[in-house]
């Protein structure tokens, strides 16, 4: 089993400021990760419902869509990181999550922590975790996704080291996530988005991610 604190401190903000009406209200500090095998599977990026993770919820939270952990992660995944009965965020709450966490201001580090067994569902987790911290009304969705997919690349950069993620394959997310945002943003013309140059530069992206570290 693999399991630690990733590191996620936040990102500046990317996009216009009014994409936001709660821009990093509770700053980002750690998710508690744990996967059942000595490193994650590395598959490719798919914008489809991720499978094999879940965010597993602490302590109860009656008013949170929730649904059995085991069944988002599997029988052999769940015996391994010993979940029986825990409840864990519905895979299709995450926009409930976002904005209750918000109204109720409690610190998403102390209500969730993550079970996952492959790049991919780590890599939307890191996206929504993004998503828990940065409240909006989430009318220019390139926008939000464009912060988001940033925050998700950068703490993957900064926790390669913790995931066993290979630099060849963290390249292999980011023209991914270039690609998924390109062709949202076509789909959406009329976005206050700016250029996607967060994730076009790779050396650029890596910066930043390596200079959160030395943000006081």
């Amino acid at each position: 089993m693999r399991a630690a604190d990733l590191l996620t401190p936040p990102l500046p903000l990317l996009v216009p400021a009014e994409t936001f009406d709660g821009f990093s209200w509770h700053p980002s500090t750690t998710l508690t990760w744990r996967c059942p095998a000595d490193a994650p599977a590395l598959n490719a990026l798919d914008d489809q419902l991720p499978l094999g993770m879940a965010f597993v919820l602490r302590a109860p939270w009656p008013e949170i869509p929730a649904e059995l952990a085991w069944l988002h992660v599997g029988r052999a995944q769940a015996a391994t990181l010993g979940l029986s009965g825990e409840l864990a965020l519905a895979p299709y709450a995450i926009d409930d999550a976002t904005d209750l966490l918000y109204a109720e201001r409690r610190p998403p580090a102390e209500t969730f922590w993550l079970a996952a067994d492959n790049v991919n569902a780590l890599y939307w987790a890191l996206h929504d975790w993004s998503h828990f911290h940065n409240h909006g009304e989430f009318t220019d969705r390139p926008s939000t996704e464009l912060q988001c997919d940033a925050a998700a690349l950068a703490w993957l950069w900064i926790n390669r080291d913790a995931v066993a993620l290979p630099d060849a394959h963290w390249e292999m997310l980011r023209r991914g996530a270039l690609n998924n945002h390109r062709a949202l943003r076509a789909a959406t013309p009329d976005s206050r988005c700016p250029p996607p140059t967060a994730l076009e530069d790779a050396a650029a992206l890596r910066a930043l991610a390596e200079g959160l570290l030395r943000t006081p």
